[in-house]
């Protein structure tokens, strides 16, 4: 999974990967031409735990990477670097986080002359929508006359989907909204219009408004909710500190400051929800490890996140929840209590299963 990073000049964008992704980059780094690229190990406290009673040879988290995509400078709104370069860049990601920034600050104005979130990322929203509508536009056309020289199933239902999309776009209404059936959605799925991308706002906001967050994210949540926008928030001065920090200092600088949970985890706790993912788990003394799947995924496919001989000789699934083990204590008592099973391969994995896949 790809997640790109972007936002307008002076929002913090750059801030923010260099707090999840543990870097430091120079000047030179921070302005050069190409993007900046991690990837970055997702927390998992149930990977830990598992550790603590298994004491395996390793442990493995699942990965995540963050793109700093190449930033928009100021001005790039009245040339063609924003509907072209930048643009190319952003597409080639699974995810989009947008960067805003809440506070003021006179040593980095802001490229809109004030501070405003809510028009920060309609300003965004409204460029990849134009620049959504322009694609479909030019290809309903040689779509069009292909269909005037030859009657093609597929091609009909290209033109169809691609039609309602057009509609609903000018609607102002951003295409990850749009209902499309499975077979919809397959035939369009190689455009990766902008608009269809799961987007979650990171907002910025400086030290004296974490009192503040709730009310803030709250807000603009309540205003982008029908465009399928997510919103979360950082503290991108005090937290990219705190990521250069050891765990324990860490916890200690968090707890002065009042917050629960380190930027990454939320960060990406929210791009997870957002993109529909969850995370299970296989053990024992060798290694303890998450898995990332999408929900609704059943156990033989899940088998085959771990190697496709599992999914092809796929038997049963021993199953049992990580919380069900952690208060039981042991497999054993996990069967004695009925928290162990036994699951066929259409069964739907949940969020933190523990599994042990039986093959022939």
């Amino acid at each position: 999974m790809q997640i790109g990073l972007v936002g307008l000049p002076s929002s913090g964008k750059s801030t923010l990967f260099q707090t999840l992704s543990h870097t430091h980059l120079d000047d030179a780094a921070a302005h050069r031409q190409q993007a900046n690229i991690a990837t970055v190990k997702v927390p998992d406290a149930r990977v830990d735990g598992l550790a603590g009673v298994f004491q395996p040879k390793k442990k493995v988290y699942t990965s995540t990477e963050f793109v700093d995509v190449i930033g928009l400078k100021k001005g790039d709104r009245d040339s063609t670097q924003f509907t072209g370069v930048f643009m190319t860049n952003v597409k080639t990601n699974d995810a989009l986080i947008h960067v805003v920034r809440s506070f003021d600050d006179e040593l980095y104005p802001h490229p809109e002359g004030s501070v405003d979130p809510e028009r920060d990322i309609h300003i965004l929203e409204t460029e990849f929508l134009l620049a959504d509508l322009a694609m479909i536009e030019t290809r309903l056309e040689k779509l069009r006359k292909q269909l005037q020289k030859m009657q093609d199933e597929k091609l009909k239902l290209e033109l169809h989907v691609l039609e309602k999309g057009f509609a609903h776009l000018e609607k102002e209404l951003p295409l990850r909204t749009l209902e499309l059936d499975v077979h919809e959605k397959r035939a369009i799925r190689g455009y990766q219009f902008l608009t269809e991308k799961p987007l979650l706002v990171a907002v910025n906001m400086a030290e004296d408004q974490i009192g503040d967050k709730d009310r803030i994210v709250d807000a603009l949540a309540t205003t982008f909710a029908k465009a399928g926008i997510a919103v979360d928030a950082f503290f991108g001065k005090i937290e990219m500190e705190m990521s250069q920090l050891a765990d324990e200092d860490a916890e200690v600088f968090m707890a002065d400051y009042g917050l629960k949970e380190s930027a990454l985890v939320r960060i990406i706790g929210a791009a997870y929800r957002m993109l529909g993912l969850i995370s299970f788990l296989t053990y024992g003394e060798d290694e303890c490890r998450a898995w990332t799947i999408r929900k609704g995924t059943n156990a033989q496919e899940a088998a085959g996140t771990i190697h496709t001989d599992l999914m092809n000789r796929f038997i049963r699934a021993e199953v049992v929840h990580y919380d069900h083990f952690m208060a039981d204590g042991s497999i054993a008592v996990c069967k004695e209590k009925g928290h162990w099973r036994l699951e066929g391969k259409e069964y739907i994995v949940k969020d933190g299963d523990m599994l042990t896949i039986r093959h022939g």
